[in-house]
């Protein structure tokens, strides 16, 4: 069988840091006879070398080579490279990993498009990703028409004839950028670039003890040094023009002007941060002209201008002013509509904690750089007042343990609030509503089992950031709607500990409230159980009830039901009860509210069918012992803080498969309602 796919895994001193990458690479959905993967040592001196060799020596499609330290990662990539037997390469670092799909959906998708170049979406835990770039598919991506250059990192899938034909190679030894090299040249010169990113195919970890190599702290002339490299591919392969400007200002915005702003710039020690702004002040000034300059927003022009006339002083000046602009939010609303949620809320920039203002005046003056750090500092407001009109927001549904993410629909309008006492001077606030379907949040699939987190995303002027999703009051909080039986998923929209909005997604079992369920909530008429449950349902939905006996017997049996909606909300469950098999005691209820699954969850009531001469009625069950006479029976038992601890050391695919293992209930690690 021809493979399709060789992985290329460069390994330098991983340490257990690996293991998740090598349970996913053995996880994928793709044969095993299609694929293999090259593990590329080198020169570790841990126990890796001995890990990846009994590997090999186990799974005939996992192929290891040691070689003596290169320095960095290009060697090893291009060894592997030169080893592959794959119609494409994967290049995968050693403490990230693969979604378990993600060779077979990439592959296709390459295939399919005649890609020479195929990215998979990415999800960054404790490290960054690009986002833009995966709002939607892009079966045909250039640099013109999709936010490629966000993307310059070597984790793609390549077609191997393109990299011969062409002789791409990584730059080799101990250097910085090799990836922002080669990836320039592969965009510029692919007949073909696919972007998938309705399946999370790459997973970029930053690790516990923040080794990876690229939060190490580089030596700014060899750092800068090597980022000309990539300008001088772009030169190699453009004309003057709209795509070299687009591409350099890539690097101009997120290499130097990003690297000069706010607390990023005034945490790092005063030599330090001196000889970065002088590397960045040469390279601006050397490659970067007024049309690349253009394409920046206001509050990235005037730190690159200030750069660029090597001002340092006000470029500290301007960061300090800056490092007190945060985001806020504010949820007013969220209700269910059908079978979706509504969020209503708000977004703004604040200063020092208050909403930030603005010139009511929105001229611009912007004949060369400003003559001080307070004109550039008026500047960049004036400019974020007059490009409010591009202002946007997003909402984000982000699981908690993997960091998959997905854009959800928004609604955006944006005004313009005066602000009292101040008549020169106003808010910009943007008002949204976005809707989350539980059914097609993830990229028009359902939302996975997970805890789901709720980040806004707030463009204005030059300030794009994250924000949690926070309530409009927090004495008391805003009501949040009943759980939904929706889209084949069980949801709970709840705050967490730290009053931000969250979804509950096939995870919650307390805080359903089945606990909570009373005798007179229920009743039976002729063999006719129902109840007005605190559930939200679309349509009619099917469930299943379990009864099960009195013991010794304790007779187990599952009967259908129906759960509608009620006029005037909640759900109507309606089942019926085999009056003839039930003989006379208690019956236990248990309740499923989705039987159409592979595996119904059933959550016990704290009720019983009561079955008499009388007829059926619905009971409470008779007391139990005491608490502590059942523990002095059981024993002594570990309390959840050793499970706990045990549960946060596992690789996270194997917490990951505990969950599913577990019948989607929750591990140590993942309390619900967190």
């Amino acid at each position: 069988m021809p493979v399709k796919v060789s992985v290329v895994v460069p390994v330098y001193n991983p340490g257990p840091y690996i293991e998740d990458c090598i349970a996913s690479v053995l996880r994928q959905s793709l044969p095993r006879d299609e694929y293999e993967v090259i593990f590329v040592d080198d020169g570790s001196s841990d126990e890796t070398p001995a890990r990846l060799d009994a590997l090999a020596a186990e799974h005939p499609h996992i192929q290891v080579i040691h070689q003596e330290p290169s320095g960095w990662s290009g060697k090893p990539r291009n060894v592997g490279i030169a080893a592959s037997k794959g119609e494409f390469v994967m290049f995968v670092d050693n403490d990230d990993f693969l979604g378990d799909e993600a060779l077979e959906r990439m592959y296709d998708y390459g295939v399919a498009n005649e890609a020479d170049l195929v990215i998979g979406k990415m999800a960054g835990k404790g490290r960054p990703v690009p986002v833009e770039l995966f709002r939607r598919n892009h079966p045909r991506a250039t640099v013109e028409n999709a936010p490629l250059m966000s993307s310059l990192t070597p984790h793609k899938m390549l077609r191997r004839s393109f990299l011969d034909r062409i002789g791409l190679r990584f730059p080799e030894g101990r250097r910085r950028l090799e990836d922002h090299v080669f990836v320039a040249e592969a965009y510029l010169r692919a007949s073909n670039i696919s972007v998938l990113s309705d399946y999370v195919c790459y997973y970029h970890i930053k690790r516990e003890d923040a080794s990876n190599a690229g939060f190490q702290r580089f030596d700014p002339v060899g750092y800068f040094g090597n980022l000309r490299e990539a300008l001088d591919v772009v030169e190699r392969y453009t004309e003057p023009g709209a795509k070299r400007d687009r591409m350099f200002h890539r690097w101009l915005n997120n290499e130097m002007t990003e690297r000069l702003r706010g607390k990023r710039f005034l945490n790092l020690p005063d030599d330090y941060r001196r000889e970065l702004f002088d590397e960045i002040h040469k390279v601006i000034a050397e490659r970067m002209g007024p049309s690349v300059f253009a394409l920046l927003a206001p509050a990235q022009r005037v730190v690159a201008e200030l750069a660029a006339a090597g001002r340092y002083e006000d470029v500290l000046a301007v960061a300090e002013w800056e490092a007190a602009v945060t985001p806020s939010t504010a949820l007013e609303r969220v209700v269910w509509d059908g079978g979706a949620l509504k969020l209503d809320f708000t977004a703004e920039y604040t200063a020092d904690g208050a909403p930030k203002t603005y010139p009511a005046d929105t001229a611009v003056a912007s004949d060369g750089p400003a003559a001080t750090a307070a004109e550039a500092i008026s500047r960049l407001e004036h400019g974020t007042a007059a490009r409010f009109n591009k202002a946007n927001v997003d909402l984000v549904v982000r699981e908690r343990e993997t960091h998959a993410q997905f854009f959800q629909p928004v609604e955006v309008t944006r005004e313009t609030v005066p602000v009292e006492g101040e008549a020169d001077r106003v808010r910009l606030v943007v008002r949204a509503t976005a809707t989350v379907n539980p059914a097609t949040a993830a990229s028009g699939t359902p939302l996975t089992a997970g805890l789901w987190d709720a980040f806004v995303r707030l463009t204005i002027g030059g300030w794009t950031r994250e924000h949690r999703l926070f309530p409009v009051s927090r004495d008391p909080l805003p009501a949040v709607p009943v759980p939904g039986v929706v889209g084949g998923r069980r949801v709970l929209p709840y705050w967490t500990v730290k009053n931000n909005f969250a979804l509950d997604v096939d995870m919650a079992s307390k805080r359903l409230g089945f606990g909570d369920f009373k005798p007179e909530d229920f009743t039976v008429a002729g063999d006719r159980l129902r109840a007005v449950l605190p559930f939200h349902v679309e349509g009619d939905v099917k469930a299943s009830v379990r009864l099960t006996g009195p013991k010794p017997a304790a007779e187990v049996l599952e009967v259908p039901a129906t759960l509608s909606p009620a006029e005037g909300g909640g759900a109507v469950l309606d089942a019926p009860l085999p009056v003839r098999s039930l003989q006379e005691g208690g019956w236990r209820l248990a309740l499923a509210l989705l039987a159409d699954v592979a595996e119904p969850r059933f959550f016990t009531l704290p009720l019983v069918v009561r079955n008499s001469p009388a007829g059926l009625k619905v009971v409470k069950p008779a007391a139990k012992k005491s608490a502590a006479a059942a523990a002095a029976v059981a024993g002594p038992r570990s309390g959840p803080g050793a499970v706990r601890k045990l549960a946060r050391k596992l690789p996270l695919p194997v917490r990951r498969a505990l969950v599913r293992a577990l019948g989607r209930g929750r591990t140590p690690a993942r309390q619900e309602g967190k």
